[in-house]
């Protein structure tokens, strides 16, 4: 009888390995391999989750586009704009020029507005009469003629600058222009002023830089 039963025994002990340890949690037996694969999954889900954050992807997008040889090729896509604020140099101050035309400078800039109103060599005239940098009103009409009648009639001398930005603050830019006025403006403190204001000189050719001692 005894060894009758004795394969049944070992079924049974086998069945119990099988199954393993019994965990208790709040009152009811789980086996152990059933709680490890639950916490197991958990974890699996969370790092899953932290993964797919959008900070956590380096992933840039990308513009796809076909050259002009037909290669399929890519270029990032920018989609932030330049947050460094860019600074133009300031205009220096020449002792050796007529005060005047500072003051003209001050008188143009109370006087400008944002944008062009397509008077420059009006807006330059009227500052000029007004700061006394001038004893008459200037009577040619179109800003390239500016220079020559500054030298010929109120003593202006041009300047040996080449460059807009190293103009002293006061001085009187002038610019050509094919088929048209031209420019006219004077240089401020912290840019260039005629009609309106601007932080960037004229992008016209250059006919020279004018003042007077």
């Amino acid at each position: 009888m005894l060894l009758q039963s004795l394969p049944f025994m070992k079924k049974i002990v086998r069945n119990r390995l099988r199954r393993g340890p019994i965990q208790c949690i709040g009152g009811t037996s789980v086996p152990k391999i059933t709680l490890l694969l639950t916490v197991f999954s958990a974890f699996s889900l969370v790092l899953s989750a932290s993964a797919a954050k959008p900070e956590n992807l380096n992933f840039q997008p990308q513009f796809v586009f076909k050259d002009h040889n037909g290669k399929t090729v890519s270029a990032p896509i920018v989609d932030e704009y330049q947050k460094k604020k860019l600074v133009y140099p300031a205009a220096n101050v020449d002792p050796n020029m007529n005060p005047t035309l500072m003051r003209a400078a001050t008188i143009a800039q109370e006087r400008a507005h944002a944008h062009s109103k397509s008077r420059c060599w009006h807006y330059v005239k009227e500052a000029l009469v007004a700061s006394g940098a001038v004893d008459s009103r200037p009577k040619t009409a179109l800003a390239k003629q500016a220079a020559d009648e500054l030298v010929r009639d109120y003593g202006f001398k041009k300047l040996s600058i080449k460059d807009p930005f190293k103009a002293p603050i006061g001085s009187i830019l002038v610019y050509n222009a094919r088929g048209a006025a031209g420019h006219v403006e004077i240089r401020t403190k912290n840019g260039f002023v005629s009609d309106f204001r601007s932080n960037t000189p004229s992008r016209r050719p250059l006919i020279g830089v004018y003042a007077k001692r």
